[in-house]
C-alpha cells in the first residue's frame, strides 16, 4: 500500500514539475492619443456611451465599452508630439446590433457619418465616422459571421 501511495506521489509532482500552460492572451485595451483629453472624453463618453473607469486629471482617462467588456484609454498628447490621423493606420471597431438607430442618433447629435451605414462586400455593414482627434471609427455590425472566415463578392475567402 505504500508503494502505491509514493507511485501517486511521483506521478503528482511530476505533473506539478511541468511548466504552466500560458493562458490565451485577451485584447484588454487600445490606447487613443488626443491633442484635447476633455473633447476627447466628451466624445466617447456622450456619443458613444463609454463610461469612466480611471483618469489622471489633464493625461489619461480610461473609459470602458457600453457592453462593458472592453476599454479604450485616452492619453494628452505629449509637448510637441504631433499627430497625423489620416496617415497613422488606426481604426477603431466597435459593433452595435442596432448600427442605423445608433446612426441616427449620432447624427442627432452632431455627430458627422462620413460614410453607411452600407453592406460591405464581406458580409459585414458598416458606418464611419471620425472622433474629434479625425481617428477613424467603423460602427459595424457582423452577428454570427463575426468570427467566421470573411467571404469577399462571389464566394472568394480572404486569406487567413
Amino acid at each position: 500500500m505504500a508503494r502505491t501511495a509514493r507511485k501517486g506521489s511521483l506521478a503528482r509532482s511530476r505533473k506539478t514539475s511541468r511548466p504552466a500552460r500560458p493562458r490565451p492572451i485577451e485584447f484588454n485595451h487600445a490606447m487613443i492619443y488626443t491633442a484635447d483629453l476633455a473633447r476627447a472624453r466628451a466624445f466617447y463618453e456622450r456619443a458613444l456611451g463609454f463610461t469612466l473607469l480611471d483618469e489622471y486629471p489633464g493625461a489619461y482617462a480610461r473609459l470602458q465599452s457600453p457592453a462593458g467588456r472592453t476599454t479604450i484609454a485616452l492619453h494628452l498628447l505629449e509637448r510637441g508630439q504631433k499627430m497625423d490621423t489620416r496617415a497613422e493606420g488606426l481604426r477603431l471597431y466597435l459593433e452595435v446590433r442596432e448600427l442605423e438607430a445608433l446612426c441616427a442618433t449620432l447624427a442627432a447629435r452632431g455627430v458627422t457619418i462620413d460614410e453607411g451605414p452600407a453592406l460591405m462586400p464581406w458580409g459585414w455593414k458598416h458606418a464611419y465616422l471620425r472622433d474629434p482627434d479625425g481617428h477613424q471609427l467603423s460602427l459595424y455590425w457582423a452577428g454570427r459571421k463575426r468570427f467566421q472566415p470573411t467571404s469577399i463578392g462571389g464566394g472568394r475567402r480572404a486569406r487567413s
